[in-house]
């Protein structure tokens, strides 16, 4: 269930001048409940295996949009530890690209990341790491402090509320930012923790203690840097919801796709309008929640609809 999107946007930064541009873009809501790496290829474990006990696992527990995310923790039933990695499909080794995700980490639970700069096939040839590891309250012991391995850098985060991380990366000059809840947590201009590595592989999503537990939604990857109003375009809303048999969509361009999934994942009903603020027949369907994803303009979004 692999979800790419191509948008353009200019902006500028790094003293860098261009055209931004989203390559993938995962909202977690058109997957079933349980092990994410099998239902789509942007997602692997660690160690490459699928079904383990490292599997990040997709939860109707928190979203902070539409209704699913990815939970990260010690593992199912004692196992684990979880270590779920998302891939940069494009690897890109030149020129400033863009990472971003929102986060949700509870009270006294423990979140982590760090960024690869190599996938291998397995563990057996150990995955570079072009950024060191980044804490949110390492251990509980800092709760509302995020911090990198060494504690060189900290830096605050809400616990039991969503908040983006943002890393802007220069891999011209093997440098980058970040920033936590919409502030510099990490100055521009800061090096990478393995300069020599060949790309920018992806994110590492990892359970390190027994309190770790946090959850992650809506990743993006881009190039350039990436606006905050990278989806502004598809800015829609949804009447009467409850619904009880026509679904309105009010939006301002034109509403390409409209895909209605059940709670399990399943398509149970399609729509092509092509037309501004269309009307979706509902009636067809049955009582019960349901998942309604639109797309404008090559982006998509999804909303939890009642029926």
């Amino acid at each position: 269930m692999k979800k790419i999107y191509l948008l353009g946007f200019a902006l500028c930064a790094f003293a860098f001048t261009g055209t931004a541009q989203i390559e993938q873009f995962d909202d977690i809501d058109s997957y079933t409940i349980g092990d994410i790496s099998p239902q789509s290829d942007d997602w692997r474990t660690w160690s490459g295996e699928e079904g383990g006990a490292e599997e990040g696992q997709v939860t109707f527990d928190q979203a902070v949009s539409g209704f699913q995310s990815v939970v990260i923790g010690p593992g199912q039933s004692g196992g684990g530890p979880q270590d779920q990695l998302y891939l940069v499909q494009s690897q890109p080794n030149s020129g400033i690209y863009t990472l971003k995700w929102q986060m949700y980490i509870p009270t006294g639970q423990e979140g982590f990341f760090n960024i690869q700069g190599e996938i291998t096939p397995d563990q057996t040839n150990a995955n570079s790491f072009l950024l060191t590891d980044h804490y949110f309250n390492p251990d509980n012991a800092t709760p509302g402090q995020g911090q990198t391995a060494d504690a060189t850098f900290t830096w605050s985060f809400p616990h039991d509320a969503w908040f983006e991380v943002e890393i802007i990366f220069d891999l011209d000059d093997r440098e980058y930012q970040l920033f936590v809840d919409g502030a510099e947590a990490i100055p521009a201009g800061t090096e990478f923790n393995e300069p020599t590595a060949p790309y920018l592989g992806g994110i590492d999503f990892f359970a390190p203690s027994e309190f770790s537990l946090f959850y992650v939604d809506n990743v993006t990857a881009g190039v350039g840097v990436l606006s905050t109003s990278d989806f502004a375009a598809d800015v829609f809303s949804v009447y009467p919801n409850p619904v009880k048999d026509v679904l309105n969509i009010e939006s301002a361009a034109a509403v390409n796709n409209v895909t209605v999934y059940d709670v399990l994942g399943k398509t149970v009903l399609t729509a092509q309008p092509d037309a501004i603020s269309p009307s979706i027949d509902m009636s067809a369907l049955s009582s019960g929640a349901y998942l309604v994803q639109v797309t404008i303009d090559g982006a998509s979004k999804t909303v939890k609809v009642i029926k």
